[in-house]
C-alpha cells in the first residue's frame, strides 16, 4: 500500500504550512480556537479524496502524482506532518516577552535557530526512548488508539457496536456545520461582541465590584454561566473530543479552588489580594497597579537589587497564585497516583521493555528497516549546536552548563513520564519545576529563566510528541524511515512559518500585545509567560521566599499533592463505597484548571455545559447520531470558527486601519456593553487612593 508518495508529501508539506500559521495567527488572540490533530484528521480526508479525482494522473521525476486512491497510510502520514508542529511553537513565547517586556528584538537567525532548536532536541531524546515506549505491546498510548479508530471509520463505513448510521455523509455534515461555524462567528465576533462576553448581570450593575467580580468573564469567577461564541468554549479544548467523566473531575477543581476556595481568600485579604483583581494574568507592585519591570532592571535586562528595593515587592492576583498552587500539587500527585494505580504495569515495562516477545504490530513492522543511530545523533548534534550558539552569541545571560541540566532533567523524566502518559494519557509537566531550579542557579536573570525553562520542559514534551507519532505509525504500519522524516521535515517548516506569522503581526497589527488591543490580540499567554519570567526570573524564589510572599505558601503544595492520592487511596480501600472512589482520579482535578490564566471561567462553565450535554445526554441517548457525527461536528466548529476569525479580520477590522464601522458598528450597545462594566476594566475591591500595602521594607 503506498505511503510517502509525492501526492502524500505535498499535502503534507501543503498542512504543515497552513494550520501551524494559522494557529501562530490565533495564539496571540483571546479568545483563541486551537487547530488541532482532530481537524487536521478529518480536513486531510477530502482532500485527499478530491487530489484523487481531480488531479490527473502524470509522472514528474519518474513520481507519479495520482498513484490511486487515498489510501490510509497516506492519510495517516500526512494527518502527522499537518499536527506534529500544528501548536505554536514554544520558544515563540521567549521571543515575544524578549519583545514585549524588554524590549529586546533580536536577529531572525537567533530566532530561527532558538525555535528550531527547541523543537527538534526532544526528537533526538525520543528516538531514544522509543525501544521502551513504543515496541512494547503494553505501551497502549490511549490517544492514538482514538486516531487509529477514527481513522479506519474514514475510510470505512461501519461504525463498531452500532453498524451503519443512515443520514448524511460525514463529508455533507462536516460541510453544513463548517459554514454554519463561519457564518455564525461573524454575530459574536463582529456584529454583537456581547454575546461572547455575556456578563448579563454585570451588564445591570455595571458599577458594583462585587457583582462584576462574582458573574464577571474579563476579571471575574463567571457564574454568568453563558457564552455563545465558540472560541470561547473551545479555548481549553473541545468539550466535544473530551470524555465526560475527565471534564466531570476538571470542574470538580474548578469549583472548589476557583468558586469555593478562591473567594474566600480575596474577600478575607489574604496576601493584600483585596488590592488587586480577583483574576489577572498580571503580578502588581504595592499601589495596586501592574509591576513595572523595567524599574528593576539593568540595561542588560539582569535585576538591579537597589531599584528594587526602591520600587515594590512583587505581588500576584489570588486567581494566579492557585494556578501555581494547583501546578505544584498536580506534579506530585500525577507521580504519586502512578506510583500507587499503575506501579505495576510501570515496573514491569522497566523489566520488558527490552526483553518483551513481540507482539503482531511489532512483528510486521520489523520487515520495515528501522531508523539509524545515527539519525537521532545527527539531530542531536545540530540542534545543540544551534542552542549553544544562541546562549552564547546573544547577551541571554544562560550558560552552557545550564543548558546541559536542563537537558539532562529531561533526559532523565521522559522514560518514567513516558510511561505514565503511555497508559494513563496524562503528561507530567515538567514547566515549574525547572521554573523554581532555574530561579535558583541563575537568579536575576529572565533570559536564562526562560531559556532553561523551554529546554528543560518542552524537550521532555517534543520527545513525548515525536514517541506518539511512532507509536501511531506503529499501530498503522507505516515505514519508520518516512515517520522520523515527515515528522522532522515538517517541524521545521512548521518553525519557519510561525516565526514568519508572528514577525508579520509584530510589523503589521497596531499595539499587539496590549490590554486594550482593539480586535483582542491581547497575547494572553504570552504575558502568563512574561509574568512567570518576572517572578521567577527577574526577582527569583529567593527574594518572595525571604518576605514570606504567596510563593511561600505554595512550597507546603508540592507535599499536599504527594499526600492527597495516597488518603484518597486508603480511604477506598478501607470504604470502598464511599463517595470519594469518585475522586480518584485527583491528579486530573488538579491539572486540568492549569490554563488559568490566561483562561477564565467563561472558557471552563460553558465548555462543561456543552461537554455534558454532548459527551452525556447525546452519547448516551443517540449513540449511533454520537459515533458516527461527534467528532466530525467538534472538528467543524474548529475550523469553521477559524476560518471565520480570519474573514472578519482582514475583511472587516485590519483595512482602513480598523475605521470600519467606527461610528456605527463599533459603537453601538451589543459591542459596548459589556466593556462598560467593572468586570472589563478589572477593578479591585478596595482602592488606594495614591497608598501603599504591604511591608514597608523588603
Amino acid at each position: 500500500m503506498p505511503v510517502g508518495t509525492l501526492r502524500a508529501w505535498v499535502l503534507g508539506i501543503f498542512w504543515a504550512i497552513v494550520l501551524p500559521g494559522m494557529n501562530q495567527f490565533f495564539y496571540f488572540r483571546y479568545p483563541s480556537v486551537v487547530i488541532g490533530s482532530l481537524v487536521a484528521q478529518l480536513l486531510v480526508f477530502p482532500v485527499g479524496r478530491g487530489w484523487v479525482r481531480v488531479i490527473p494522473n502524470r509522472t514528474i521525476f519518474g513520481l507519479e502524482i495520482n498513484p490511486g486512491p487515498f489510501t490510509i497510510k497516506e492519510h495517516v502520514l500526512v494527518t502527522i506532518m499537518a499536527s506534529v508542529g500544528a501548536q505554536a511553537a514554544y520558544a515563540n513565547d521567549i521571543i515575544a516577552v524578549q519583545r514585549v517586556y524588554y524590549k529586546q528584538i533580536w536577529s531572525f537567525a537567533y530566532n530561527w535557530m532558538l525555535v528550531m532548536s527547541t523543537q527538534l532536541i526532544g526528537f533526538s531524546i525520543g528516538g531514544i526512548t522509543r525501544r521502551f515506549l513504543v515496541s512494547p505491546p503494553s505501551m497502549i498510548w490511549p490517544n492514538t488508539l482514538v486516531a487509529c479508530a477514527l481513522f479506519n471509520t474514514l475510510h470505512s463505513q461501519s461504525y463498531a457496536g452500532v453498524g451503519r448510521h443512515e443520514g448524511l455523509s460525514r463529508e455533507r455534515y462536516f460541510t453544513y456545520a463548517f459554514v454554519a461555524a463561519v457564518v455564525w462567528y461573524i454575530i459574536p465576533g463582529y456584529l454583537f461582541e456581547a454575546l461572547s462576553f455575556f456578563t448579563w448581570v454585570c451588564w445591570i450593575a455595571p458599577s458594583n465590584v462585587k457583582i462584576n467580580q462574582i458573574f464577571g468573564y474579563k476579571s471575574g469567577l463567571g457564574f454568568s454561566l453563558l457564552t455563545f461564541d465558540w472560541n470561547q468554549i473551545a479555548f481549553t479544548g473541545s468539550p466535544l473530543a473530551t470524555p465526560w467523566w475527565a471534564e466531570a473531575n476538571v470542574m470538580i477543581g474548578f469549583v472548589f479552588f476557583f468558586w469555593f476556595l478562591t473567594p474566600i481568600l480575596y474577600y478575607t485579604n489574604v496576601w493584600h489580594s483585596q488590592y488587586m483583581p480577583i483574576l489577572s494574568a498580571k503580578p502588581y507592585d504595592n499601589t495596586g497597579t501592574p509591576y513595572d519591570v523595567s524599574r528593576v532592571l539593568n540595561p542588560d535586562s539582569t535585576l538591579n537589587f537597589d531599584a528594587y528595593k526602591a520600587y515594590s515587592p512583587l505581588y500576584l492576583p489570588t486567581s494566579f497564585v492557585m494556578s501555581y498552587g494547583l501546578s505544584f500539587l498536580a506534579i506530585t500527585a500525577t507521580i504519586t497516583h502512578a506510583l500507587i494505580h499503575f506501579w505495576k504495569p510501570i515496573r514491569l515495562q522497566f523489566n520488558r521493555s527490552l526483553q518483551e516477545q513481540p507482539d503482531i504490530h511489532a512483528r510486521l513492522m520489523s520487515r520495515y528497516p528501522p531508523v539509524p543511530e545515527w539519525y537521532y545523533i545527527c539531530i542531536f548534534s545540530v540542534t545543540f549546536a544551534f542552542a549553544c550558539i544562541c546562549i552564547q552569541v546573544w547577551s541571554t545571560e544562560m550558560t552552557i552548563w545550564a543548558l546541559v541540566i536542563a537537558l539532562l532533567i529531561a533526559l532523565v523524566y521522559v522514560v518514567p513520564i513516558g510511561m505514565i502518559q503511555a497508559v494513563t494519557n496524562r503528561q507530567v509537566g515538567l514547566n515549574v519545576v525547572t521554573e523554581l531550579i532555574v530561579g535558583y542557579m541563575l537568579p536575576g536573570k529572565p533570559n536564562a529563566m526562560m531559556l532553561f525553562k523551554t529546554y528543560g520542559y518542552i524537550t521532555m514534551s517534543q520527545a513525548m510528541q515525536f514517541t506518539a507519532g511512532f507509536k501511531l505509525g506503529h499501530y498503522m504500519k507505516i515505514p519508520p524511515r518516512a515517520m522520523f522524516w515527515s515528522q522532522v521535515v515538517s517541524t521545521v517548516v512548521a518553525g519557519t512559518v510561525q516565526l514568519g506569522v508572528q514577525s508579520w503581526m509584530f510589523s503589521n497589527i497596531i499595539n499587539l500585545c496590549e490590554p486594550d488591543q482593539k480586535d483582542n490580540f491581547t497575547c494572553a499567554s504570552t504575558h502568563v509567560f512574561g509574568t512567570a519570567s518576572i517572578i521567577w526570573g527577574v526577582i527569583g524564589p529567593p527574594l518572595t521566599r525571604d518576605r514570606a510572599n504567596q510563593t511561600l505558601a505554595l512550597s507546603f503544595f508540592f507535599l499536599i499533592g504527594a499526600a492527597c492520592p495516597v488518603i484518597l487511596w486508603i480511604i477506598t480501600r478501607r470504604y470502598p463505597n464511599t463517595i470519594l472512589r469518585y475522586l480518584k482520579y485527583v491528579n486530573l482535578i488538579f491539572s486540568g484548571v492549569n490554563q488559568i490564566p490566561p483562561a477564565a471561567a467563561v472558557n471552563y462553565v460553558p465548555w462543561a455545559i456543552v461537554g455534558f450535554i454532548f459527551q452525556y445526554i447525546v452519547r448516551r441517548r443517540h449513540f449511533s447520531y454520537w459515533a458516527k457525527y461527534n467528532y466530525v461536528l467538534s472538528a467543524a466548529l474548529d475550523a469553521g470558527t477559524a476560518i471565520g476569525v480570519i474573514l472578519v479580520y482582514f475583511c472587516l477590522q485590519y483595512p482602513m486601519q480598523g475605521r470600519i464601522g467606527e461610528t456605527s458598528i463599533q459603537r453601538w450597545w451589543g459591542n459596548a456593553v459589556h466593556k462598560n462594566t467593572s468586570d472589563w476594566l478589572a477593578n479591585s475591591l478596595v482602592n488606594l487612593n495614591n497608598g501603599t500595602f504591604g511591608p514597608t521594607k523588603w
